[in-house]
């Protein structure tokens, strides 16, 4: 093909392929592999256990949050973190003069591997039964499979895990006296969930939140999303569900989320009122999460209209 002739055709080609680029949604593509591994990597280190208030209390790692509320009939434990990062929640729980066996019950507040890629070995270790919502239920019996984040498999998937239990939207589970309520709000995961219930500290009923997440996975879309098809109808109710939840204390999957490292130092210092007391830094991290998505679908909609 002569020279011009080439020319001309491959102005086409890229006028045509800005077109395209026009026209699509604008979103950060998904990770690669590498990106994954030093994400995750960071979020590994021990950290050592803190009691919280009442009945709760930190076991988890660095940047992967667990939890352990203790009762005299047994304990629950919130999320397992990675598979590598059990022992962590072992030795923190024995640090705090506890039992692991007496993990009677493991809870979850999405199925991603980071906060539930323990889950396996957990319930080998101590035999506690699984719980969690039924979508969510699918992806641990799948090993993080099912799941419908587009990053490479090999860095999502995780040991299966029999779920022992289906948890509705509203359902209250008690163990020792000590109740747990579960408010189904998914968008993060098919089945994400967020837990409260009420504590006692500075001497008064505090209502607790253990939040689920609501971020966007990058490479997630919003609009026509065909592993997600209701995706925004999802995150719409489960934004109304969290900012008609009453809160006084909030704690959450990722410590940067709920202000960890300050909030632990606040403990360190002996503040005379409890840190995580903080109505205020709730009300934030929700208006946060829902105005990233309201940004991404708004850009998304528009580019689609183009």
């Amino acid at each position: 093909m002569p020279t011009r002739r080439l020319a001309i055709a491959f102005a086409v080609i890229a006028a045509g392929l800005a077109r395209a680029a026009d026209s699509a949604p604008s979103l950060p593509p998904p990770p690669d592999r590498a990106w994954v591994k030093k994400l995750f990597d960071g979020w590994r280190a021990p950290v050592p256990p803190q009691h919280l208030l009442a009945n709760i209390y930190y076991v988890g790692a660095s940047g992967v949050s667990s939890f352990l509320l203790t009762t005299p009939e047994g304990h629950f434990l919130l999320d397992t973190g990675f598979a590598d990062t059990v022992p962590i929640i072992q030795k923190s729980v024995e640090q705090l003069g506890f039992n692991l066996a007496d993990i009677k019950l493991i809870i979850s507040s999405h199925a991603h591997i980071d906060h539930v890629g323990g889950h396996a070995l957990m319930k080998t270790l101590t035999g506690a039964r699984v719980l969690a919502s039924g979508a969510d239920a699918r992806t641990l019996e799948s090993g993080g499979a099912e799941d419908y984040i587009q990053w490479p498999k090999d860095t999502i998937i995780y040991a299966p895990v029999k779920v022992d239990r289906i948890v509705a939207d509203g359902e209250r589970v008690t163990l020792g006296g000590v109740t747990l309520t579960a408010h189904l709000t998914p968008g993060h995961t098919r089945g994400a969930t967020t837990w409260t219930m009420d504590a006692t500290a500075d001497g008064k009923v505090q209502h607790v939140v253990f939040f689920s997440s609501a971020s966007i996975n990058d490479g997630t879309r919003l609009v026509n999303n065909p592993l997600f098809p209701d995706l925004v109808d999802q995150f719409e109710a489960t934004f109304a569900k969290l900012k008609a939840l009453p809160c006084d204390i909030f704690f959450a999957p990722h410590g940067g989320q709920f202000a960890m490292a300050e909030k632990f130092a606040g403990l360190e210092r002996g503040e005379k009122s409890n840190p995580f007391v903080d109505p205020a830094g709730w009300r934030r991290l929700i208006a946060g999460a829902e105005k990233a998505f309201r940004d991404q679908w708004q850009r998304e909609q528009t580019a689609a209209a183009k």
